[in-house]
């Protein structure tokens, strides 16, 4: 059923309590009905959830974003909380944990089992924004010794507890991990094979204090489903799946998308974000770069006897500096893009410099050519000249700051995406006015 169905019926179910509504509910996919439920307060979502299974909850709860579900958990009795809890997935059991305060934390906590509070524990150690913090505990492992049919029977018995069985990862007495089976190979392979014969030993395993952009880059490069994390001393402490994985690179792309815009992150998502939180977000930038933009109004003024004596010149002031904002947003984007897939490193930027300059000169020439048609008709050839070799020069100088500032802000261990689409407008606008007036400056007082 389409979500927006959905959401009626809990709307409904929020104001009656309809049976039926429960039971229709009850046939719709996990992943809608919590995308219906965040619209609502987490009071009307509860009374959603109270009469549904512990297994229903569970699959629903997991589908909230985090947020909603710390919401929800304030006003969830304990004992459902921590049964839900239980049900979790590891990985998840910690995120939220993290969410909580710490009253509920302290609440929660003695009604769990002692195994999984250690667990929680040691999850939400790890800092975030490391392979530790995304990676869950709920991992099949095997002994090499192990048979292909003892395998198998091992995996019977785990898998309702583990995230996902479909790769085993092997290892010894001490925990180190040497290696990993596919489900696949096990039910193909002979009962008798030893999985030492069987194991792939190229885990392409992580540290645990790896950046989990690196661990999701890896999962996409060598398409496994999930991704072993291992300490220092190579035992095997949890992995990261491709779920989580694509969880990271959602987070990143709109981490980027907010810087391009020089927004500021976000504690939550622009539909749950209030007034004072997306104000904060974006006042800074914004504050900046209007000051920024007083350069650009200072080159214009020193300009003013130019600008008197040949007031065409200001017809073509916005066409040649959006084309040098425009010319620089252009190489800023596909630099950041290029930088964060790891396309290209921060060792590359002479070989990049020298290809991007060849394309502004080629793209400059070829604006110049139109725009100085236009300079003929307004304002006789020397003023198409002006035009022409600005345009040219703009573009040029636009499209090198577009370039060189991302790798500049990866030189000083900086967020690339900073540089984005309004500072690398307001450098080039002030750079392209003292350009602009500075030839025709000199070209005009030619006798």
């Amino acid at each position: 059923m389409p979500e927006n169905n959905v959401r009626e019926l809990v709307g409904l179910f929020s104001q009656h309590g309809s049976q039926e509504v429960s039971t229709r509910l009850a046939d719709e996919h996990p992943a809608d009905i919590a995308a219906a439920l965040q619209k609502n307060t987490p009071e009307q979502a509860w009374s959603v959830l109270k009469d549904a299974s512990r297994s229903r909850q569970t699959d629903i709860f997991g589908y909230l974003g985090p947020d909603f579900q710390a919401r929800l958990a304030t006003i969830m009795p304990r004992t459902d909380l921590a049964a839900i809890f239980m049900e979790m997935n590891a990985d998840d059991r910690a995120d939220l944990y993290k969410k909580l305060t710490d009253e509920q934390r302290e609440a929660l906590m003695p009604a769990l089992a002692q195994a999984e509070r250690e667990d929680i524990r040691q999850l939400a150690a790890y800092e975030e924004g490391t392979a530790g913090a995304i990676m869950t505990s709920d991992y099949a492992s095997l002994s090499p010794a192990l048979n292909a049919l003892q395998a198998i029977d091992v995996l019977r018995h785990e898998a309702p507890n583990k995230e996902t069985i479909y790769r085993a990862y092997v290892v010894n007495a001490d925990r180190r991990l040497i290696g990993s089976v596919r489900l696949q190979d096990l039910i193909t392979a002979p009962a008798s094979v030893k999985i030492a014969e069987l194991m792939e030993r190229n885990t392409h395993a992580i540290p645990v204090d790896a950046d989990v952009e690196d661990a999701a880059r890896k999962i996409a490069r060598y398409d496994v489903i999930a991704l072993p994390v291992i300490d220092a001393q190579e035992r095997l402490v949890g992995i990261i799946t491709h779920d989580d994985a694509l969880d990271v690179m959602e987070a990143e792309a709109t981490e980027d998308f907010q810087r391009l815009g020089t927004v500021t992150n976000l504690d939550s998502s622009v539909a749950t974000a209030t007034v004072p939180m997306l104000y904060r977000a974006r006042i800074g930038w914004l504050m900046l770069l209007v000051f920024g933009n007083i350069f650009s109004g200072a080159g214009i003024a020193h300009f003013e006897d130019t600008i008197a004596a040949h007031l065409v010149l200001m017809f073509f002031l916005p066409i040649l500096i959006a084309s040098g904002g425009n010319a620089g947003s252009q190489s800023a984007t596909l630099m950041v893009r290029a930088l964060a897939t790891g396309d290209i490193r921060i060792s590359d930027w002479g070989r990049v410099l020298g290809r991007e300059l060849m394309v502004a000169i080629l793209l400059g020439l070829s604006m110049a050519a139109a725009i100085a048609v236009i300079g003929v008709f307004r304002g006789g050839r020397d003023i198409a000249i002006v035009i022409a070799l600005s345009m040219v020069v703009i573009v040029i100088v636009g499209s090198m700051i577009g370039m060189l500032l991302p790798f500049i802000l990866s030189r000083f261990r900086m967020d690339p995406a900073t540089a984005s689409t309004p500072l690398v407008t307001s450098i080039a606008d002030a750079t392209g006015v003292l350009i602009y007036f500075s030839i025709a400056k000199a070209v005009l007082s030619l006798p």
